[in-house]
């Protein structure tokens, strides 16, 4: 069975068959001629058609289709060999009411099609760029129907979009401006290049699309202009395949992932198996006439061992050739090994029996090779650090016999120096450069990090104190007259600031100087603050012949602050290495020790920041930040107390970022009042039998931390 047959197979069953019905149109013949570079191919039709086919082309493998809406295929066959350029032949399938016909390209070209007469003229053009479709004489067409050329530099992409399918697969699609752009599609590493020949893309389209987040292999789809054409890049990761189709003027680019099998060519399930699909019919047929085909239609190289042999009866329809490969292997108890495109086929055991006797001349290879003694000299690392990897003992040399050596061989050794930082080590030429590649990787200059915290604390205090003094004085029984006042007969009152006040008033008690000082009725004068004493002003309400006196004294005070405390450690370390700087003074005080007696410790009040940063492959910073600001507090009889004041977190930075890590904002009120029972209560007059002291405070503090990667030194020469 041929390739072209197997192709129709494949497309009879994807259109379907169905019974020829009476149709109003019908191809009854197709002949083809080259023209310089291009290939015109005239589909004669049994009547004049009255619209072009509807097409579109794949890349992979090559080929355009045509479909014929209401006709038949009156050529009475379904394969037509051409051999003309770069077209090698066509199929022509029916299929309900409808032909396909499918044009097998050697590589992926342009065409036009164009209507003249009762023909269908199609134009493949072999130079790759813009097909110009052509009447049956040669000459451009001018029909209705036909599609015309459009002018260089006149043509712009009109949308592009991007759409994950149902099987994982991202999809690119491209409108384009018609259906005669020629497109270069190709891929070069990890990247699918696409170029759009002729073509300007709206600045709307020039942009970058980041499509990660859609769980497809594409990553990012980079869309720009070069010169008269356009040019997109297509990233992808893992392993994946790309498939390409135009409908009309719509481009699509499919990247579908794969799961690769290193020694299969499509892979263990049927999700990986991605060859053209094909059917076999097989009746007692020998196994290396049925890899001899499979290989005709891989393109693969296949070798098979002397020791194949054998029958077998096959019957496989519609199936991928690669599916079919393991199915021929499993019935024959074969196995395959790949290497690139050769295929060598042989029995399991075989294979089996191979790779191990393989496997053990490379340990006697390793048993007799010689050894080798190279000198590694360490610049960032310290040398210690290897003693593990080697597996070293205490002494600093090993026989590769530890069972923590995981690098060297079983006849190698190593010896480390710390005073030079240089390792010695002795083993096969395959272990010195996989040693001297891990030193490579892990013999790199650390990345420091530049941390800067800066702690604002701010304090705003308003407090305000008033009070009174009031006294009242009689000094006539001191200068010869009656003391107090007459209110029945001989019966007189006297008023005084306390018993010893009205007692030398009266008499009752000797002066000894002292009687105006105890005059004093009210004594609430207002509390000094931050040891300063109040402001004073007083009032004396007095007799005619000053033997009575009514003494008043107002005092207040009042007192507004503000303060900022700025504190700002800063400390340099490197990537994920912990480092503490810490300021401040250590108190003493008493504590009970377990004789009974007292002795003298120590606690600290400091300033304190600990930090362990990590730096990101996106360049971030990740703090595991400790922060600590501790002061002298108020005395106790155990010792001085510490006001504390501490954030612990761990949070994400982008380098030179700065972000706050707490705040503690404190608000005090206090409000006292003191004064004399009832007459402290009494309105306006009231306020000379009390004092009163308000006093407000607010406190805030805020932690900022500020990481800077610091920069690397430029190697120079040396």
């Amino acid at each position: 069975m041929t390739r072209l047959k197997l192709i129709v197979c494949g497309l009879w069953m994807a259109l379907g068959a169905g019974s020829a019905l009476a149709q109003e149109n019908a191809i009854e013949s197709i002949s083809a001629n080259q023209q310089g570079a291009n290939v015109v191919i005239n589909v004669a039709m049994k009547e004049a058609p009255k619209k072009l086919p509807i097409g579109f082309s794949i890349t992979n493998p090559a080929r355009i289709a045509l479909d014929f809406g209401a006709t038949a295929n009156a050529t009475g066959k379904s394969v037509q060999d051409i051999n003309l350029g770069d077209v090698r032949g066509l199929n022509v399938v029916q299929a309900g009411e409808r032909t396909r016909m499918v044009l097998n390209l050697k590589r992926p070209l342009n065409y036009a099609a164009a209507i003249d007469g009762k023909s269908v003229i199609v134009t493949v053009e072999g130079s790759g760029g813009v097909a110009q479709a052509v009447d049956s004489a040669g000459l451009p067409a001018r029909a209705p129907g036909a599609v015309p050329g459009v002018l260089a530099g006149t043509q712009l992409l009109r949308d592009l979009d991007f759409r994950r399918g149902s099987n994982g697969e991202g999809r690119v699609v491209v409108d384009l401006p018609n259906g005669q752009v020629a497109v270069d599609v190709r891929q070069v590493g990890q990247q699918i290049l696409v170029d759009f020949l002729k073509t300007g893309v709206p600045a709307t389209l020039r942009r970058r699309l980041d499509v990660s987040d859609f769980g497809t292999p594409v990553s990012r789809i980079t869309t720009t202009a070069q010169g008269e054409n356009v040019h997109m890049a297509i990233e992808a990761k893992g392993n994946w395949e790309q498939s390409v189709y135009q409908s009309d003027t719509q481009l699509v680019i499919d990247v579908k992932p794969v799961k690769e099998d290193p020694n299969r060519p499509g892979g263990n399930d049927a999700q990986g198996y991605r060859g053209e699909k094909l059917s076999f019919n097989f009746q007692n047929v020998e196994v290396r006439a049925a890899l001899q085909a499979i290989a005709d239609i891989s393109g693969l190289n296949i070798i098979t061992s002397d020791s194949v042999s054998g029958n077998l009866t096959l019957r496989l329809k519609d199936v991928p050739w690669d599916q079919a490969l393991d199915v021929v292997l499993q019935a024959k108890g074969l196995d395959m090994r790949k290497n690139g495109t050769v295929l060598w086929i042989a029995p399991k055991e075989e294979l089996l029996t191979k790779e191990k006797l393989e496997l053990e001349q490379r340990a006697q290879i390793t048993d007799l090779e010689p050894l080798r003694s190279e000198i590694f000299q360490l610049n960032y690392q310290k040398a210690e650090a290897f003693r593990t990897v080697f597996g070293l003992d205490a002494s600093g040399a090993s026989t590769g016999s530890g069972s923590g050596n995981r690098v060297l061989s079983k006849r190698g050794s190593a010896i480390i120096d710390p005073r030079t930082n240089q390792l010695f080590v002795t083993d096969i030429a395959s272990k010195i450069e996989d040693i001297r590649k891990l030193i490579q990787k892990v013999d790199i200059a650390t990345k420091q990090v530049l941390v800067e915290a800066r702690l604002v604390e701010a304090n705003d205090g308003f407090s305000r104190n008033l009070g009174a003094k009031l006294g009242f004085a009689d000094l006539r029984t001191i200068r010869g007259g009656d003391a107090g006042y007459q209110i029945n007969g001989n019966q007189r009152v006297a008023i005084g600031g306390n018993i010893v006040g009205v007692g030398q008033v009266t008499g009752q008690t000797p002066d000894t100087g002292t009687a105006y000082n105890n005059t004093t009725l009210v004594n609430l004068p207002a509390a000094g603050i931050n040891g300063a004493n109040p402001g004073s002003i007083a009032f004396s309400l007095f007799s005619s012949a000053a033997n009575r006196f009514l003494n008043l004294e107002l005092s207040a005070l009042e007192a507004d602050g503000k303060g900022k405390i700025i504190s700002s450690p800063r400390v340099v370390t490197e990537d994920n290495v912990p480092a503490i700087i810490e300021q401040g003074v250590e108190l003493p005080y008493q504590q009970a020790t377990s004789s009974g007696a007292t002795s003298i410790a120590f606690r600290k009040a400091s300033l304190r920041l600990e930090v362990t940063p990590q730096v990101t492959p996106d360049g971030n910073v990740v703090l595991d930040v400790d922060v600590a600001k501790d002061s002298r507090g108020e005395n106790t009889t155990a010792g001085p107390a510490i006001n504390t004041q501490h954030v612990k977190t761990k949070v994400m930075v982008e380098n030179g970022g700065t972000v706050v890590l707490g705040g503690i904002y404190q608000q005090n009120e206090i409000n006292d009042t003191t004064q004399v029972p009832v007459l402290g209560s009494i309105p306006v007059v009231g306020n000379l039998f009390k004092t009163t002291s308000r006093s407000s405070t607010k406190t805030e503090l805020l932690v900022f931390i500020t990481p800077k990667i610091v920069a690397e030194r430029v190697q120079g020469a040396r």
